[in-house]
């Protein structure tokens, strides 16, 4: 098992897989893989919310990755399992015979969950300085390319 870097709680690969794999097995979709690459990008951007813990995005297309990202507030020990069954649980805000989301409801973490050409992640989670938690996966190839579908 790869352990993710230490500094808070941050979980292993362990912890973000099976969630992950539990999910994509249940639609014939092929397992992830962790791939340290996603990781190490994954990290760096979970520091750099670590100050103010705000939900946003990295600017990952410039890197050409998959990104779903997490925050949960203080006073709960959020998990990596805690965050994938929450992009997981978009599902019911996805239709599938449309391709789209039900209006006003977000689904893209989902679809790039479940995206069957996305076959690497890599994650990483931080204690936020105001007791929150960020946590964000990078996915690679990714996912969410209009017109297609994630399976």
């Amino acid at each position: 098992m790869v352990v993710l870097a230490r500094d808070d709680t941050s979980g292993s690969a362990w912890d973000f897989l099976v969630p992950h794999n539990v999910a994509r097995a249940q639609l014939g979709i092929p397992p992830l893989i962790w791939d340290l690459s996603l990781v190490g990008y994954a990290q760096w951007y979970a520091h750099v919310r670590k100050e103010d813990c705000l939900l946003e995005h990295s600017n990952y297309r410039s890197v050409h990755f998959g990104e779903n990202v997490f925050q949960g507030d203080r006073g709960y020990a959020w998990t990596a399992e805690d965050a994938v069954n929450d992009w997981i649980n978009e599902v019911r805000f996805y239709n599938y015979f449309s391709n789209t989301c039900i209006d006003g409801k977000d689904c893209g973490h989902y679809t790039q969950v479940m995206w069957r050409q996305t076959m690497r992640v890599g994650c990483a989670r931080v204690e936020c300085y105001n007791g929150g938690v960020f946590i964000t996966c990078n996915y690679s190839p990714p996912g969410n390319i209009d017109g297609q579908r994630p399976y």
